[in-house]
């Protein structure tokens, strides 16, 4: 979504003492203030440095508040599933049931969350999310609930299936990223590559925190721990209310996946989806066969870090085109597959931390493209879309890269994130035009 910057004058007077820089609006328009009084005495140099951009992008008037609420209520989104799968196993003793129920909550998902998005769209933010919110949060507490009274399986499924009501977070924080900074690509640019960092980083960390929790604690703590964060974030966020997206009830846009140049992109998604989860599967099979298992998640957590750093760089320089950024991930992919040749665990290691330097810009540009083609008035449908085509291909891909690891060996199954890659590499030849 491109709009002009509006450029207004302030009335022929002496600046005020205080305005000694430009003012950033919270609807993104920039001020000027044309001074036609002495100049002011002294001008605070703006601080330069790396990360300089990300400085100035949370000095937007109501930035920090919004972005406190919204890592808090994202960090669960990796801890969710962790925990429900070492809950119910650890209960119920069936790594099979917990696998089941965990795939149930992502099916519901795909579902119920482009609806979520769609009443919050039409009716906004705070109207809608904190409600359903609400709803997630019951059903993780009936899930715990049903667990310990060893309540009949069927109760399981159903109480996960409603945790499926989690807003997208990061859709909306975006959403307002992108009200907030109408008219200025570059700081636009800027925040979308601090949102898929914090996605990568909540991925990290999310699961690290869920499995120490139920380790260390009890079996229920993981997921407890999540309800509560996603509530306390949600409040938080959702209180912000001066720079929520305003809500057009009156515009009626069709679906999203009308939109010329939509349907190319869920394409994308999909295969990075299926790159995400094919990977993740290879790796823990690799390590399984050496007897390493216990180290699985410290060598997943290197791909997410990779992300999470190349996503803050990639936010202080040039956006580049979507087909550059996937043809990286393509030569990014094959580096894993290759490292595992040689049986060097360190070098593992490496190769997925390249790897994954090469997912967040690939990221942050197609998301990019979601949002420029999406309807203003369904913005966070299209996004939350967007996001529901990499659960499923996460899906398939785990699916898929399962059956190669059993099947034909974790080294075969290394083979499928490339394949991925390049079926997405081929997709981005039709950038969402």
């Amino acid at each position: 979504m491109t709009q002009a910057t509006t450029t207004t004058r302030s009335p022929a007077r002496p600046a005020p003492a205080s305005a000694s820089a430009p003012l950033i609006t919270a609807t993104g328009q920039t001020l000027v203030l044309a001074a036609t009084g002495p100049a002011p005495a002294r001008r605070v140099p703006e601080r330069a440095g790396p990360f300089a951009p990300y400085r100035r992008l949370l000095a937007t008037p109501g930035a920090r508040g919004f972005t406190t609420g919204n890592l808090i209520a994202r960090l669960p989104i990796g801890m969710f599933g962790v925990s429900a799968v070492m809950m119910i196993a650890g209960q119920r003793g069936s790594y099979a049931l917990a696998g089941a129920v965990a795939a149930t909550g992502l099916a519901a998902t795909a579902v119920v969350a482009p609806w979520t998005a769609r009443l919050i769209d039409r009716h906004g933010q705070a109207r809608i999310a904190l409600p359903a919110t609400l709803v997630a949060v019951l059903g993780a507490l009936a899930l715990v609930l049903c667990v310990r009274r060893q309540a009949p399986d069927w109760t399981l499924f159903a109480c996960y299936a409603a945790t499926a009501a989690t807003p997208n977070i990061g859709g909306m924080s975006r959403a307002r990223w992108t009200h907030l900074l109408r008219g200025d690509a570059k700081a636009h640019h800027t925040a979308m590559s601090f949102e898929q960092a914090a996605d990568e980083a909540c991925y990290m960390f999310g699961p690290v925190l869920a499995a120490f929790l139920c380790t260390a604690l009890f079996p229920e703590a993981g997921t407890l721990a999540g309800a509560a964060l996603l509530l306390t974030g949600m409040l938080v966020f959702t209180a912000q209310r001066d720079t929520e997206p305003p809500v057009s009830p009156a515009v009626h846009h069709g679906s999203p996946l009308r939109t010329p140049g939509m349907r190319p992109l869920l394409v994308l998604f999909l295969a990075l989806g299926a790159l995400f989860g094919s990977m993740e599967i290879a790796s823990i099979g690799y390590l399984d066969e050496r007897g390493l298992g216990a180290a699985s998640g410290l060598i997943l957590a290197l791909q997410a870090a990779g992300s999470c750093i190349a996503g803050l760089v990639y936010g202080t320089l040039r956006p580049k085109s979507l087909r550059t950024c996937v043809l990286a991930l393509a030569v990014a992919m094959t580096l894993p597959a290759t490292a595992v040749l040689t049986g060097l665990l360190p070098l593992l290691g490496c190769a997925l931390l390249v790897a994954g330097m090469a997912t967040a810009p690939t990221m942050v540009t197609a998301m990019s493209l979601v949002q420029r083609l999406t309807p203003p008035d369904r913005l966070n449908e299209g996004m939350t879309v967007a996001v529901t085509a990499i659960l499923a291909g996460i899906a398939g891909g785990s699916a898929a890269g399962g059956w190669l690891v059993e099947h034909l060996g974790p080294a075969a199954a290394y083979g499928l994130p490339v394949a991925a890659a390049l079926t997405a590499l081929a997709v981005s030849r039709r950038p969402g035009r």
